[in-house]
């Protein structure tokens, strides 16, 4: 297996319950989400490969990172996780619990389905990389550059929570260059020709086009024992729009109340 030291953040107390977020995000995504869970679970808030804290490398798939997750566990003796995953970490805790059966308890994919998706996001690697970080020093600086390139501010912001300074030069804490290569990789589907019978909840926003009503014939033919709910008033980003709703339905599939 090889040695991909994922760094992640630990509150809490009980059972492990393991998140991994989406493109371009991190593990402190979810440190709110996490603080609501401290007494009912131990939250791991993981950062997976090419993102955030942890460490880069030139390779990216689903089973990498599906054995990444697996390496973790071992590393924090772990021999049986929750596991919640948003969006391409949605399809990487599918890839886990197709790849390591054993170490998962329990299920839940938020707003993504095990199918390939189109290009969606093609346009903000190229605009991000286009970027010459060596001409600015600060944040919002970049912020104006990109505004021609990627309109909408919410979803700016969010990119550039991973602009950073280092030595007084800002820096992407992504590795852009090998995450925009392998993006065809993080929109193939998963789990295809398997058939996994872990307890498993799928959660989609019901303003979000990410998990459409043909999604369910598939999901019920790989997931045996699935279900799926809908989170009214939400888009992709479910877990941050609607979160009062998304916890309580937390607490409900992985029995925490």
């Amino acid at each position: 297996m090889l040695q991909m030291k994922l760094h992640y953040q630990s509150t809490g107390q009980g059972r492990a319950l393991v998140i991994l977020h989406g493109l371009f995000g991190s593990g402190d995504n979810w440190k709110g989400f996490a603080k609501s869970l401290e007494n009912s679970a131990r939250v791991i808030m993981v950062d997976i490969r090419n993102h955030g804290r942890s460490p880069h490398s030139s390779e990216q798939n689903y089973q990498l990172m599906a054995d990444d997750l697996a390496e973790l566990c071992q590393d924090l003796n772990l021999d049986s996780i929750d596991l919640i995953g948003h969006s391409v970490g949605g399809k990487m805790a599918m890839a886990f619990s197709e790849s390591y059966p054993q170490l998962l308890n329990k299920l839940m994919v938020v707003d993504i389905a095990p199918r390939q998706y189109h290009d969606r996001h093609g346009k903000d690697f190229n605009a991000l990389l286009a970027v010459d970080l060596s001409a600015y020093t600060r944040r919002s600086e970049v912020d104006k550059v990109l505004q021609f390139s990627i309109p909408i501010k919410t979803i700016r912001q969010f990119l550039l929570m991973n602009l950073m300074v280092d030595d007084g030069k800002l820096t992407w804490r992504l590795n852009l260059p090998a995450l925009s290569e392998h993006y065809p990789e993080l929109l193939q589907a998963v789990c295809q020709t398997s058939h996994i019978d872990i307890p498993t909840c799928f959660i989609r926003g019901g303003l979000s086009d990410y998990l459409n009503d043909t999604d369910e014939e598939l999901i019920s033919q790989i997931f045996s024992q699935s279900q799926i709910i809908t989170i009214e008033q939400a888009n992709h980003w479910v877990h941050a729009e609607q979160p009062q709703e998304f916890i309580k339905n937390v607490r409900v599939f992985f029995n925490y109340d």
